[in-house]
């Protein structure tokens, strides 16, 4: 892609880097080669950015920033402002004369910015800043109308009518939300609330003139809800008296027990009692009628005379008992009301009640809401306008600060501020580790981290008790590895300075410097020997304790047990021993002979071969490591690390040794400090160093002389 914009270029991470210094730069993003930019596309969560701007920039809304988006964001930011070279600026908030009013779109813009300003409670303000225009509510909170479509009750004003309408409406079905937070109705809840209530009032008016369904008229619910009432308890009763008639010994096993009378006769009783609810509405007797205002039981006396009154006299005449065959011919009059009312539609407005859901349809509140919503969506323009401050607002406060993370990596190599993806700082091992990422899935995150060739720590961060949780890894580029271990603890602290608990879950081995992979081999030789010392020292400790156990036991055993003829000794194998010493003494032997030619051949160089022999010898064991070391760490960069957790990092971003220092501090002294060596419990140091070291430079002086044909004269002379 040819571009004519004179972009300017700084070399860091192995590789060039657009420097976009001016607004300029930024309005010619598009004409940028995508191969000159950094990343061509980022995850929206886990980074330390500006959320808000983040979701501006993910144009549709999936969770990821592309290249398009940005470049569009870039286009769209510096054609609204007066001064574009202002977003390389750094300010909090966008002053009022920055917005170009050139054009239509700008006008709204500014004028839209003003209002935001003006429903603050600012409306001098010169400048809006990113916290006056996030909180919606408080913007729109003072408006009846904001463009949205939602009308809440308050929309509706000193019209008390339509205001208890919107509020019957929204009791049955669920509304939207408006800017200003309330819960208001819109064009899909009138066409769902209206469309139940035709389903609602076509079932209401389903009985009307139909003397089956309403045998008494608007009367017959009164008289089904009485005898829904006492229903259970009447059928129990005739039920009864059908058994006592089938066998009149059931007559009194019908009757409560003589245990339940006594329970009942020791208490306090009234017409509510829970025992008394428990017995039958009457007395039991076969063929008994059921009693409507005698003899009755008295926690059912009023509902039976409710049922009297409601259900039997209007259906069936004035009586004093109720028989099975009049209980049968009630329910056989209402059973098709019954049907009638369980065929109710399950539908949010028969809440309301026939009678309100017909006045609302058939009244004028449908018409009143339908005026109200077209003058809100009226102002829709003006609202949008006031999404698109939000919008540039953002920008205008964080669009650099994004492509310094984004089109370069200006951020990470300049080292001035943590770049976007730098999650916080990892305090362990006497080390502080600055490139530190968030991870989703530890498993998922290495398999693709470790071909950064970065030696990875990968830890569990906790707070709060264990309540906030989040995984980190961090990329180990100083020190060594010698110490880290699965299960070592840390204090993470992120970009806000909070301080989280860290747990090392995983650790992904690589190189970290070339003075490690130097030492690498004498620190294996010396653990192989620590290994085979402690498993001999154990090997023999175990040895001498089953030898004691046994000596103990055999000892114990000839205290208490009877004397027995001695055992014939077992007779010794010296020709073996003497094969074992033999081969022992051949073998040190033969380390003697060739330790001794070695030392031989190294005192026979000159003087000044002999460092440079040393040296070869130090390269001989220590060149491969180093030499694999390099080459890694040559390798080693950062694209794989981000890349894991949704980047598309377009360039080889490396990570070389000095830059790696600069990611992972030492524990060193501050400047100015005093330090004191003398240690009160340091180790104590016995002789044997000294005398070794006394006895090797004697060697030497010895070698020397002997060399110089002195010590054969002073020996040996007459």
């Amino acid at each position: 892609m040819s571009t004519n914009h004179p972009f300017k270029f700084f070399r860091a991470g192995g590789f060039d880097q657009v420097r976009l210094e001016s607004g300029a730069d930024i309005a010619a993003l598009g004409t940028l080669d995508p191969k000159l930019w950094v990343a061509i596309a980022c995850p929206t969560q886990g980074l330390e950015l500006d959320p808000r701007t983040l979701a501006f920039l993910d144009g549709n809304a999936d969770g990821r920033v592309r290249a398009p988006e940005v470049i569009e964001a870039a286009r769209w930011t510096c054609s609204r402002l007066t001064f574009p070279d202002e977003l390389r600026e750094g300010k909090d908030a966008l002053p009022l004369s920055s917005i170009q009013t050139s054009d239509d779109e700008g006008k709204r813009l500014l004028a839209s910015a003003r209002r935001i300003l003006t429903n603050l409670g600012k409306p001098d303000s010169a400048s809006i800043a990113p916290a006056d225009t996030a909180d919606t509510a408080a913007i729109f909170g003072k408006t009846l109308f904001n463009g949205d479509g939602v009308i809440p009750v308050a929309s509706a004003g000193d019209d008390a009518d339509t205001a208890k309408a919107i509020e019957d409406i929204l009791a049955c079905v669920e509304g939207g939300l408006d800017r200003g937070g309330a819960r208001g109705v819109t064009r899909a809840t009138l066409d769902t609330f209206f469309a139940e209530a035709d389903t609602f009032i076509a079932w209401g008016d389903e009985p009307a003139g139909d003397a089956a369904i309403l045998p008494l008229g608007d009367a017959t619910g009164a008289a089904s809800a009485a005898a829904d009432a006492v229903r259970e308890k009447v059928v129990d009763f005739f039920a009864r008296t059908a058994l006592a008639s089938m066998d009149p010994r059931l007559t009194a096993a019908l009757a409560p027990s003589e245990a339940a009378l006594a329970a009942l006769s020791s208490g306090t009783l009234s017409s509510g009692s829970a025992a008394l609810a428990a017995w039958p509405l009457a007395r039991v007797e076969a063929g008994r009628a059921l009693p409507l205002a005698e003899g009755l039981n008295p926690a059912f006396e009023a509902a039976l005379a409710a049922f009297s009154s409601a259900c039997v006299t209007p259906l069936l005449g004035a009586r004093a008992t109720l028989s099975a065959a009049d209980w049968a011919a009630l329910e056989a009059k209402l059973a098709p009301y019954r049907a009638w009312r369980d065929r109710a539609p399950k539908v949010g407005v028969a809440s309301l009640g026939l009678p309100r859901v017909k006045a609302l349809r058939q009244g004028g509140a449908r018409a009143a809401i339908e005026a109200l919503i077209a003058r809100d969506e009226a102002l829709a323009p003006e609202a949008e306008a006031l999404g698109a401050v939000d919008k540039l607002v953002h920008h205008y406060v964080h669009l650099a600060k994004f492509l310094d993370n984004f089109v370069a990596f200006r951020d990470f190599y300049q080292r001035g501020a943590p770049a976007g993806f730098q999650t916080g700082t990892l305090y362990l091992d006497g080390r502080s580790f600055e490139l530190c990422v968030r991870v989703t899935s530890v498993d998922a995150h290495a398999a693709l981290a470790s071909n950064s060739m970065a030696c990875l720590v990968y830890c569990k961060c906790t707070r709060d008790g264990g309540k906030e949780t989040r995984t980190i890894a961090a990329a180990v580029t100083n020190g060594d590895s010698d110490h880290l271990a699965v299960g070592r603890n840390g204090v993470f602290y992120d970009r806000q300075g909070i301080d989280w608990d860290a747990t090392v879950v995983k650790i992904i081995e690589q190189p970290i410097s070339v003075r490690q992979a130097f030492f690498s081999p004498y620190k294996s030789l010396a653990r192989f020997v620590a290994a085979q010392i402690e498993r001999f020292a154990g090997a023999e400790a175990q040895s001498a304790e089953a030898s004691l156990t046994a000596g103990a036991t055999g000892v114990a055993g000839a205290a208490t047990a009877p004397a027995a003829p001695a055992a014939p000794s077992t007779p010794v194998d010296i020709g073996r021993f003497a094969g074992i010493f033999a081969a022992i003494g051949l073998a040190i032997g033969a380390l003697g002979t060739a330790l001794a030619a070695v030392v031989t051949g190294f005192l026979s160089l000159p003087a000044w071969q002999m460092p440079i022999a040393l040296a070869g010898a130090s390269l001989a064991i220590s060149g491969p490591s180093m030499l694999i070391a390099a080459m890694k760490l040559r390798q080693r960069t950062l694209g794989p690390l981000l890349d894991a957790e949704g980047w598309a990092v377009n360039a080889r971003a490396r990570i070389n040794i000095p830059f790696g220092a600069s990611l992972t501090k030492l524990a060193v002294l501050p400047p100015g400090a005093q330090r004191s060596t003398l240690d009160p419990f340091a180790d104590r140091k016995g002789p044997w160093g000294k005398l070794l070291l006394l006895a090797l430079v004697l060697a030497g002086a010895a070698w020397a002389l002997n060399e110089a044909g002195l010590l054969a004269c002073w020996c040996w002379a007459p």
